[in-house]
């Protein structure tokens, strides 16, 4: 059962519009101010801890300022406070951070799970599903733990749901929450994978991926998964046992499945938002008819099309990059702290600051990795004023 009801109806409506329609291109600046507008003032009218933060920063709905200054709360936010736009009681289910970094576990309260899974599923397909149609299954190998035994994982979740929607008769879960990775289980999946002939799509955090090699390494084993086969990589190494540099993971998956680097997406994406930004490796190799203004590819020394890795926002996202102390717009192309505003946030808070540093690049954004040591300034005054009585 669905808690959407709670939600403002014009906004859902409108949301889940999108998300059945092209996702190629961000919406028009004034079409996705005012989808922000009726989110903040849904948000001011529901959310008492937020509306308070809100007039600390003198900003209201009646004087709306668009959505650049909308307020966005610290990611810490979510570990200290229940921020719900609507009754506690109509919280569908709450997600729930790793806690690697910390003690605490940032939680997010979810109005509708329908909301979330109506929009993951059109934009995860238009990135690791470009080439297949809206209904064509893929074998999916999951190295990520199913959503039944996950159930405050938006990870999970969003597998759960692309898995439902995409995967065939074959498709399986290899992973447990708490021993990681079946040894046993993935090698007979890959295996009849090959055999099988088809295209698979291989799903997995980054530790997850470590895991899987050591495996297959320790077996002795090493496939060659089917042409048109595809890989989504999410997540770091934080608090885990062995890291191991990006470019040295893809060269190791591509050892030991086969499958090149250039098949292998990247996906960002955060607990408390309820949207993903992925790597667009795969939508800019699908032909399609130049539009003036998109970015020009990059080539190798050799002529060849070069992988330009950057992360793009769904249409109902936007992403700013500003000062890890003043919290104002970084210049083009420096550095700074990446600040979110997910419309499909509408029963939360759409305005998140990261402590995740970020470049703009070309139509997105690169991830450089977190703030090192003590929390950003900008960050720690927000919360201040967030918890402020």
């Amino acid at each position: 059962m669905t808690r959407a009801g709670a939600l403002p109806p014009d906004v859902l409506e409108e949301l889940t519009t999108l998300a059945d329609g092209p996702l190629d291109r961000p919406l028009p600046d004034d079409v996705f101010d005012d989808l922000a507008r009726r989110v903040f003032a849904h948000q001011w009218e529901t959310n008492g801890v937020y509306r308070g933060f809100c007039e600390g920063r003198g900003v209201s709905p009646r004087a709306w300022p668009g959505w650049e200054c909308v307020p966005a709360v610290p990611a810490r936010g979510f570990r200290e406070l229940d921020l719900v736009s609507g009754d506690p009681d109509d919280v569908e289910r709450t997600f729930k951070t790793s806690g690697t970094t910390t003690r605490a576990r940032g939680r997010h309260h979810v109005l509708s799970l329908d909301l979330y899974r109506r929009l993951a599923v059109p934009w995860f397909r238009a990135n690791l599903l470009p080439d297949l149609g809206t209904v064509d299954p893929i074998r999916i190998v999951s190295l990520v733990p199913d959503p039944q035994s996950v159930p405050d994982s938006s990870l999970s979740a969003m597998v759960g749901f692309v898995l439902d929607a995409h995967g065939d008769d074959g498709s399986a879960y290899v992973a447990h929450r708490d021993t990681g990775v079946d040894t046993d289980a993935l090698i007979h999946a890959l295996e009849q994978a090959v055999r099988d002939g088809g295209p698979v799509l291989l799903l997995g955090t980054a530790f997850a991926f470590v895991h899987m090699l050591d495996a297959l390494t320790t077996r002795g084993v090493a496939v060659r998964l089917p042409r048109g086969s595809r890989a989504m990589e999410t997540g770091g190494f934080k608090g885990q046992s062995r890291e191991v540099p990006r470019d040295e993971l893809y060269a190791e998956i591509t050892e030991r499945t086969g499958l090149p680097e250039e098949r292998i997406v990247n996906e960002y994406g955060m607990t408390e938002l309820l949207s993903q930004f992925y790597e667009p490796v795969l939508r800019d190799a699908v032909p399609q008819k130049a539009v003036p203004g998109d970015p020009v590819p990059r080539h190798t020394a050799a002529g060849e099309p070069a992988i330009l890795r950057r992360h793009r926002p769904p249409p109902w996202m936007r992403t700013r990059i500003l000062s890890p102390d003043t919290l104002e717009p970084v210049d083009p192309g420096s550095p700074g702290l990446l600040q979110h505003f997910d419309l499909a946030n509408v029963g939360s808070v759409s305005a998140v600051l990261t402590e995740d540093m970020g470049r703009a690049e070309a139509d997105g954004f690169v991830v450089l990795g977190r703030t090192p040591g003590a929390e950003p300034r900008g960050c720690s005054l927000a919360m201040e004023e967030l918890l402020a009585p």
